[in-house]
């Protein structure tokens, strides 16, 4: 995570870039969210405007200084971004009758307080159009701060949206937000030996997160629509850095934006929260169809994080740095892979190219060239490296417990751990460490001695998100498990029935269901669809029927919301129920909740 040697620090063009066309500062110093918490906090990155600690790595803290940049700012004629209100940006593009609000944050409060700087400065336009260019939640969770649930105005989404931003935010979804407190920072706070940001923006504000389904599908690259009388050209880029992503140019104002496909930082193929893993070679392949299609008529680049780059011949050479990054990744994977090499060995000897180790957007800040090469080998070998060893591997527990044996008891492997980190050696000292701590998770000794490791592994991080993980870690082993606040379910009423059902079938617990047979027909009144569910062996089956959906042991009759009021324990009594009424309770009782604090760091 070093060679930071490379990089010229008396560049200041994304300085430059990042400060150029600020109409306003924010006008408040937080953001309000619900229950009267604070949902963002512009104060918090006010450390960074001084001198870099030790604790933080060089090249991180100037990417911490520009990501911290708040206000509204002019991009192009006609385009405008709010900055630095939330992870991701909110691009404002003027049209005849109001403004197309792109990618409206995650949260509604700091969408809301986004659109009112616009308004204070360029007048109280309408939001006529949403665009929506990926299903990650930091693009389109904040959308009932720009509109309401009924807007009756153009919602336009690349094409399988609904599908994937359910898939990643809500079935994996306890997991994720789980992990992603990690990879985020959570529990830490804000300053030089705590967050510093997360490389694409500071953090995700926590306010109230939505979704509202697409009404306008962008399925081909080169369809055009005109939001508000503005021309936008679309580019469709599937499995890049979402499952379902475009990016857009708009000829009339010269101007593209990639959405999350060609950012200032090396991004994720494989995001430490967890996901699917993206495809580094279509990544590359639609950074080349993108330059062809649009470069040349284009004098500014955009996307949903970050800053703007300029001028034809500058934008170019940087979508084509950015190519050349997630193919050379992609393309030597490949080639190590078939030499016999595993992730971890490819890792460990990959190196960029001199003159994209150089370029201050290449750098690993989100992603990592380490985990990103893990992150291919992945994706062609998946989980097993080959070696017949480690097919049939004991439990982190069982490993630890036999580990400490071999090394002579928990004192001495601690003894052994502190002379690898004294020698500088954290990495395997961390090793040595994990396996005290999941051998003995009583000792404080042992929880302390890796916190320490860790603390001193974040501080010398590069990239954001490892140091994030690194001093969460730490942190939760000195005072335990924060509660993970859960927002997800604020997504569950645009969810199909479907998706629903799906969402069920992941929490049934097999073996308390193993014995169980029934069947249920649900009548929705609202969608005129009938659905048949059944629960045998262990599995939910579901999926919509013909007809009246047959016979079965209860026939529930029901709107969609009076099924989303009974998931959330508000009762059956104003449902419509034909049959053994005792099958419901049967069918909840095969369910578990999710631990959305599990332990991560401890057994």
């Amino acid at each position: 995570m070093t060679h930071h040697d490379q990089l010229d620090y008396s560049d200041r063009t994304d300085y430059e870039d990042a400060d150029r066309g600020l109409v306003a500062g924010p006008a408040t110093d937080t953001v309000a969210g619900p229950d009267g918490r604070t949902a963002w906090n512009f104060r918090a990155t006010d450390f960074l405007a001084g001198e870099r600690p030790d604790t933080v790595h060089p090249s991180l803290w100037r990417q911490s200084q520009l990501t911290a940049r708040a206000g509204l700012f002019e991009v192009t004629e006609g385009v405008y971004q709010i900055r630095g209100f939330d992870l991701s940006n909110m691009t404002l593009i003027e049209g005849e009758r109001g403004v197309v609000v792109v990618d409206p944050l995650v949260s509604a409060e700091t969408a809301a307080a986004g659109l009112a700087l616009y308004r204070a400065h360029r007048g109280e336009r309408p939001v006529t159009a949403v665009l929506f260019t990926h299903s990650h939640i930091d693009h389109f969770g904040g959308v009932f701060g720009v509109v309401g649930p009924d807007a009756d105005v153009p919602i336009v989404a690349p094409a399988g949206f609904m599908e994937h931003s359910v898939a990643e935010n809500v079935y994996a979804g306890t997991a994720m937000l789980r992990r992603g407190g990690y990879y985020s920072g959570m529990a830490l706070s804000a300053g030089p030996t705590g967050k510093v940001g997360m490389g694409l923006g500071f953090t995700a504000s926590e306010g109230t997160a939505a979704l509202i389904p697409a009404n306008l599908e962008v399925t081909r690259t080169g369809q055009e629509e005109r939001l508000d009388g503005v021309l936008f050209r679309f580019q469709l880029t599937p499995g890049t850095e979402a499952p379902s992503e475009l990016n857009f140019h708009l000829p009339e104002r010269r101007a593209l934006c990639m959405a999350e496909n060609a950012t200032h930082n090396l991004h994720n193929i494989l995001t430490l929260r967890g996901a699917v893993v993206r495809d580094a070679r279509i990544w590359s392949r639609y950074l080349t169809e993108a330059i062809e299609l649009f470069a040349a008529d284009s004098d500014v680049v955009l996307a949903s994080h970050h800053w703007p780059t300029w001028g034809t011949e500058r934008l170019t050479r940087f979508l084509s740095e950015q190519r050349d990054l997630y193919g050379y990744l992609h393309d030597q994977t490949l080639r190590l892979l078939n030499q016999g090499l595993t992730g971890p060995e490819i890792a460990e000897q990959l190196e960029l190219p001199p003159a994209l180790a150089a370029a201050w957007h290449a750098r690993g800040y989100y992603g990592s060239v380490s985990h990103n090469v893990k992150a291919v080998y992945q994706r062609y070998m998946g989980w097993y490296d080959g070696h017949p060893a480690s097919l049939w591997e004991h439990p982190p527990t069982a490993t630890a417990t036999r580990y400490v044996d071999c090394l002579g008891g928990l004192d001495a492997t601690l003894a052994k751990a502190r002379e690898y980190a004294d020698a500088g050696d954290l990495r395997f000292a961390a090793q040595l460490l994990k396996h005290a701590v999941f051998a003995a998770p009583d000792r404080a000794d042992a929880k302390e001695q890796l916190a320490e490791v860790f603390e001193r592994l974040g501080y010398g991080a590069e990239n954001a998100t490892w140091r994030n993980c690194y001093l969460v870690g730490a942190h939760e082993l000195r005072h335990g498990v924060r509660p993970t606040p859960i927002s997800a379910g604020s997504m569950a009423g645009a969810l199909s029935v479907d998706q629903v059902f799906d969402s069920l079938a992941i929490r049934v617990n097999g073996p308390r269901a193993w014995d169980e047979r029934l069947s249920t027909v649900w009548r929705f009144t609202d969608l005129g669809t009938v659905h048949r569910v059944t629960l045998h062996n262990g599995v939910l089956v579901h999926g919509e029927a013909a007809g009246d959906g047959g016979t079965a042991d209860l026939t529930v009759t029901l709107t969609k919301p009076q099924l989303f009021a009974l998931l959330a324990g508000k009762g059956a009594d104003d449902l419509g129920l034909d049959g053994d009424a005792t099958v419901l309770d049967r069918l909840f009782a095969a369910l578990d909740e999710p631990d959305a604090s599990f332990p991560v760091v401890t057994p």
